[in-house]
């Protein structure tokens, strides 16, 4: 079987697979300073409700935007499972696909795994919308080579800094606003409709400057935790993809395992 671990900002996701099908996914919030052993502890833990015992795992890939997480993952890898893990972007795990950037070494590991997979699984070209502690747009042209992108705060992030900066403006949680009117009646509903229907806006903007650049087509991508309700809200999303980063890396593990 196969352990997929995806350590983004906010959280590190762990996933089992065999092939490319999800057996089970585990997340935790990311902590540059936990150890392997912590992460043991918790971990083995829940595979254990699952059935599932140490041994029967014998590949394990990593990809991380956090590089002060990597050692202790790898520790994790080699003292509990006995697997050294493949690392995504490096020796068999090279992602092999074209990066037409100005800094392709700067590309984060999560958008070129989100460019294999949409790549594979979509064809065409294709923009990948990703939604996480920031918000990635990734433009992928129909050979597969990675050309580009944007980087926009998440919506967190910008909820954040509005109540962290404000003496009086409440936290609220992010949701569809029950009301079609883009008028506020009180601080509450002001606040969810900039910070919700803005954020629609900002990306069906952001999306169309990008098709009407590539000049052809353009499906798009969505995935991250919350493309699932923003697809509620736009017919922006060709298609939603809840584990694309996942299903990246199990691409990449297949094609290290027949080098």
């Amino acid at each position: 079987m196969l352990l997929a671990i995806d350590a983004g900002n906010t959280n590190v996701v762990f996933a089992l697979l065999e092939g490319r099908t999800i057996k089970g996914r585990w997340r935790i919030a990311t902590d540059p300073r936990r150890t392997g052993d912590e992460y043991a502890v918790w971990l083995m833990q829940l595979l254990a409700i699952r059935g599932v015992e140490a041994k029967m795992i014998d590949r394990i890939i990593i990809s991380t935007v956090v590089p002060r997480a990597l050692h202790n993952l790898e520790v994790l890898c080699r003292h509990y499972f006995q697997v050294e893990p493949l690392i995504a972007g490096m020796g068999a795990a090279d992602y092999a696909i074209d990066i037409d950037v100005d800094e392709p070494k700067s590309l984060g590991a999560d958008r070129a795994v989100n460019a294999i997979a949409a790549h594979a699984k979509h064809g065409g070209d294709l923009i990948v919308v990703d939604f996480g502690t920031a918000t990635t747009f990734d433009v992928i042209d129909f050979h597969g080579a990675y050309k580009g992108g944007i980087i926009a705060p998440g919506i967190n992030l910008s909820l954040d800094a509005l109540v962290g900066n404000t003496a009086k403006l409440p936290r609220i949680a992010i949701e569809i606003p029950e009301s079609p009117s883009v008028i506020g009646r009180n601080t509450e509903d002001q606040m969810l409709i900039g910070v919700f229907w803005g954020y629609v806006a900002m990306m069906e903007g952001l999306i169309a400057r990008i098709r009407a650049e590539i000049g052809r087509p353009a499906k798009v991508v969505a995935t991250g935790g919350l493309a699932v309700l923003f697809d509620q809200a736009t017919e922006i999303f060709d298609a939603v993809e809840a584990d694309l980063t996942i299903e990246g890396l199990a691409i990449l593990a297949e094609r290290a395992a027949s080098k």
